[in-house]
């Protein structure tokens, strides 16, 4: 099975690029999520998340991948859902991605071009100008778009991770599978 028949054409670039990838990284707000965030009368945050986006992060580290979330706000909730998903690498409250960035392609002794990041806004695009495969949702902001070497069929918040996962998967000679544990 190939990316396309799942998804869209995808370029020799594209391809070229996921196929060096060792480590995906993501934003939250946009992409993991819709963006939105609900407050409630007492001051609670929730968002939403998307259990298709939860069940590809699964697969990919399980397939061998490294998976890290690096995002600008600090929410319990992040931290729960990502420690839920077993993702080892969570940067919060994080201003200047740049940062942790840095500290976690030196930490896993990655370069550049083994390194993913799917965004959707202003503050992702420093990192994903450094990456080797930088992806945009496709609602991300047009500048973000520009910029990106992959724009996904799939909004943020509605499968956008996880048509990613199956893309570094699929162009890595991963299986994809339908069966394993909750997401």
């Amino acid at each position: 099975m190939q990316f396309e028949d799942l998804y869209q054409p995808l370029s020799a670039d594209a391809k070229a690029r996921a196929k060096k990838v060792k480590l995906l990284i993501c934003d939250i707000d946009g992409v993991f999520s819709d963006g939105r965030i609900y407050l409630g009368n007492q001051g609670e945050e929730l968002k939403a998340f998307n259990t298709k986006d939860g069940f590809g992060i699964k697969a990919l580290i399980n397939s061998g991948f490294e998976v890290a979330v690096i995002t600008g706000r600090h929410s319990q909730i992040v931290q729960t859902r990502m420690s839920s998903l077993t993702v080892q690498h969570i940067y919060q409250g994080q201003e200047d991605k740049l940062i942790a960035y840095q500290e976690l392609k030196n930490k896993l002794n990655l370069s550049d071009d083994q390194i993913a990041y799917i965004g959707d806004d202003g503050p992702d695009m420093p990192v994903m100008e450094q990456v080797g495969f930088a992806v945009a949702v496709s609602d991300a902001h047009p500048l973000i778009k520009r910029l990106s070497h992959y724009v996904t069929q799939m909004p943020g918040g509605f499968g956008a991770v996880r048509e990613l996962t199956d893309l570094l998967m699929l162009e890595n000679g991963k299986a994809l599978t339908t069966q394993g544990t909750s997401s």
